[in-house]
């Protein structure tokens, strides 16, 4: 008998924190102990002290660079913001933010202590965009009590900032054990994976809780009932997998928008408002499944927007890639896959004809995507993993770049973000201005 569904829209009177301080763009008020501003990681002067070996498209003599930052950084592409954290005193941390075009600081939030007290513990951070407006975040988990021994009050505390001029909520959400939280769609979504799930809105700062079994199974499925979990959000509400088959709740079934020979459906990473989902092909008459159908659909209605066949792996991986698109929306990649979505298309870049696959890691609005052949994932190739190449998703032939080439890890169209960590460990983030 199914249970009714238990949807907490918590407006969190006691938990929900308003801190509603815009950020400062001088960086005044930084809490050094001394009175004095904190200091800023280095930025260089008149373009990057670094010359990486990049791709033709960027100028490396032209730009900015910053060294000395975490490595928990986040782009909010439409307002051309990225953000990081950056350590304060007594064990605090503080969120800045760089205009990407200049590499010059746009905000700086209050320094922050984290709840986890463990050393080296440094608060997540990702960006998130609903409804055309963009957002950072950053959480940490722990105890809100002094006492070490207590079970209780053990909470998430996620701290929203918008990105352009960085006034700030904070939310404090109780829950028992450290959970996963996903920010790829338009929502923060904490306890990905699990049977009970909270969605917190970045634009009213409310919490909506799902309970396991109470998300509206799609009438006559029996799979949806059985390995049910929360793996995302969308614009019409929760994302759930069950045992091949996936929704949103209330709003439609994978099984209606199957591709064309898709039978059996996962959803594998939400990002925007775009589903990554992987299907079993329907089987021939009298010849083996070889080949899995990949498609992306619509977060609002299901609607394939476009779809790609791979060879089907002999071992399933413990995890896939997440789907990363452009700022404009138009391309999506996920590892060995490539989709424009305006122009229907998709391509798999397994490995065949003797040739290794090819991860894409980066795509932007121009279509080129970036990432490397032989690579293990598309973290790896960004590191420096197997051999870099670029591809144009309308012409899908990988180009080989030369082999000390590093590859972007955003690209904005006017501006490429690169990373790298120098020898004694310190993190750099450099920002080239692409070539005419």
């Amino acid at each position: 008998m199914r249970t009714g569904l238990v949807v907490g829209v918590v407006v969190l009177a006691l938990l929900l924190l308003l801190a509603t301080c815009g950020g400062k763009k001088d960086g005044s008020g930084d809490d050094s102990g001394d009175g004095s501003p904190p200091k800023k990681p280095a930025a260089t002067g008149r373009g990057p002290a670094t010359r990486l070996d990049v791709p033709a498209a960027y100028d490396s003599g032209k730009g900015w660079e910053l060294s000395g930052v975490s490595e928990e950084y986040a782009l909010a592409p439409h307002a051309r913001v990225l953000t990081y954290l950056q350590r304060a005193d007594g064990g605090r941390f503080r969120l800045r933010a760089v205009d990407v075009r200049t590499g010059k600081q746009a905000w700086a939030g209050e320094a922050w202590r984290p709840l986890s007290a463990a050393p080296g513990t440094v608060p997540r951070l990702a960006a998130v965009a609903k409804d055309g407006r963009e957002y950072f975040a950053t959480w940490s988990y722990g105890k809100l009590g002094g006492d070490p021994l207590s079970e209780a009050d053990r909470v998430l505390v996620v701290d929203l900032y918008e990105a352009v001029g960085g006034a700030r909520q904070r939310v404090e959400l109780p829950w028992e054990a450290a959970p996963s939280v996903s920010a790829s769609g338009p929502g923060l979504v904490v306890g990905v994976g699990s049977g009970t799930a909270a969605v917190l809105d970045p634009e009213t700062a409310r919490t909506a809780t799902y309970k396991a079994g109470d998300l509206k199974y799609p009438k006559g499925c029996a799979g949806c009932r059985r390995l049910t979990e929360v793996v995302g959000v969308t614009s019409k509400g929760p994302l759930v997998n069950g045992e091949g088959e996936f929704w949103v709740r209330g709003a439609w079934h994978g099984r209606k928008a199957a591709p064309k020979g898709g039978v059996s459906g996962t959803a594998v990473s939400v990002s925007g408002d775009r589903v990554l989902a992987r299907w079993d092909h329907k089987p021939a008459k009298n010849k083996p499944v070889d080949r899995e159908i990949w498609a992306v659909h619509d977060g609002a209605s299901g609607k394939v927007l476009a779809s790609a066949e791979c060879p089907r792996p002999a071992l399933r991986p413990g995890r896939y890639p997440a789907a990363v698109t452009s700022p404009d929306g138009r391309y999506l990649v996920a590892g060995q896959l490539a989709f424009d979505l305006e122009g229907k298309s998709g391509h798999c870049f397994a490995a065949g004809s003797g040739a290794k696959p090819v991860t894409l890691a980066t795509v932007g609005d121009s279509g080129v995507a970036y990432g490397a052949s032989g690579a293990r994932s598309p973290e790896d190739a960004l590191r420096g993993g197997g051999t870099p190449v670029s591809v144009r998703i309308a012409v899908p032939e990988p180009q080989a770049l030369p082999g000390s080439a590093r590859l972007p890890v955003h690209d904005l169209g006017e501006v490429g973000i690169f990373r790298w960590t120098d020898g004694r460990d310190v993190h750099h983030l450099v920002g080239y201005a692409a070539k005419n």
